[in-house]
């Protein structure tokens, strides 16, 4: 049976600074990221990390500016080697590869998008999009051909000649997506992509993301700090907080169960009812209302169609068996926010 882990990150620490190693000694004796800087002038950048990440889904790595998110991906492809620790890819350790075995992971098993696009000024889209074809040593039709399909698929046909200077942010990440998904990579790494657009052209980002993943089933390690934006499309979600994992899990598991006031705190103001679905809330047992739910139904949907038929439960559903019955009342307790630092409750506006 082949595991449905694609990654498996175990351990891992980095330290920078001249005498990482023995600092990490140091780390496990209780020294923090605050502490190992003032004591000994190095910087705690991951504080064994251990994240096993499954096949085909969103992997969405969170926290704030230097939780360590950026500095962990850096680690599956080696751009930033680590302290100590492994990272296991299908099966491969990478930090075990040689130079030219690295290379070849690189072109053939790993992509990247990057915040700031990172597009080569003096080509063209359709030459951007296929420039990671060319090093891979494709031929010059195929991969103007493999490049054109993946402008079409991100919406820029009519723009293939076109320089990156000539197109909107938004444009341009899409140039960047359609180059990370032209070489056919298993693995798509994406460091802050869509923080630098506006709101509107992230949102449309994320939509497009998520098509695209509907049908490719890519292994997607996505880098961001916007909660809204994790739970949007994310699978599973990690938070870190000075290099830790502080918690890990699906979008639901981390809204219903915040694991400290850390993540209590991200979570405090986002709109519930578009992250919960009805399994969340569901009870035993059945209703005979005639209503049916299928079970990753959001909340935000879920209560509108209750009231519009007038009824105050509906059986949750899955694969056309009965899972469970939701109330009205189960919908609204799920969507109040959870109690504030001083024991106040606050409710969903």
């Amino acid at each position: 049976m082949v595991s449905d882990i694609k990654i498996s990150i175990k351990n891992l620490y980095k330290i920078f600074g001249p005498n990482g190693k023995a600092m990490v000694q140091k780390v496990e004796d209780g020294a923090t990221k605050a502490s190992l800087q003032a004591e000994y002038k190095h910087v705690l950048g991951l504080n064994n990390v251990n994240i096993d990440i499954p096949a085909r889904r969103i992997q969405v790595i969170m926290g704030l500016s230097g939780s360590g998110k950026s500095t962990l991906i850096r680690h599956l492809n080696r751009l930033i080697e680590p302290t100590s620790g492994e990272i296991v890819i299908d099966g491969e350790n990478v930090l075990a590869m040689s130079s030219q075995e690295l290379r070849d992971f690189r072109r053939n098993k790993m992509s990247m998008v990057f915040q700031k696009f990172a597009l080569l000024p003096h080509r063209n889209v359709i030459d951007n999009v296929g420039y990671g074809l060319k090093i891979k040593g494709t031929d010059k039709v195929e991969m103007n051909e493999r490049a054109q399909k993946w402008i079409e698929r991100v919406g820029l046909s009519g723009f293939e000649h076109n320089y990156p200077a000539q197109l909107s942010g938004g444009m341009q990440q899409r140039v960047g997506l359609a180059r990370a998904l032209a070489t056919d990579a298993e693995i798509l790494l994406m460091d802050e992509a869509f923080s630098a657009l506006d709101p509107l052209i992230r949102n449309d980002m994320q939509d497009i993301l998520l098509d695209l993943q509907e049908e490719l089933h890519k292994t997607i390690i996505f880098i961001t700090h916007d909660l809204d934006e994790a739970l949007n499309i994310g699978d599973n979600i990690v938070i870190l907080r000075d290099g830790a994992v502080i918690q890990q899990g699906s979008p639901q598991e981390i809204v219903l169960d915040p694991a400290d006031d850390y993540v209590r705190d991200f979570i405090k103001d986002i709109n519930r009812a578009r992250v919960l679905d009805v399994c969340s809330v569901m009870e035993p047992g059945t209703t005979d209302t005639g209503l049916e739910f299928a079970e990753n139904v959001i909340l935000e949907l879920a209560m509108p169609a209750m009231v519009k038929a007038d009824v105050t439960s509906a059986n949750v559903m899955r694969d056309g068996e009965v899972v469970g019955v939701v109330t009205l009342a189960d919908m609204i307790g799920g969507i109040a926010r959870p109690e504030s630092h001083d024991g106040e409750q606050v409710t969903y506006r």
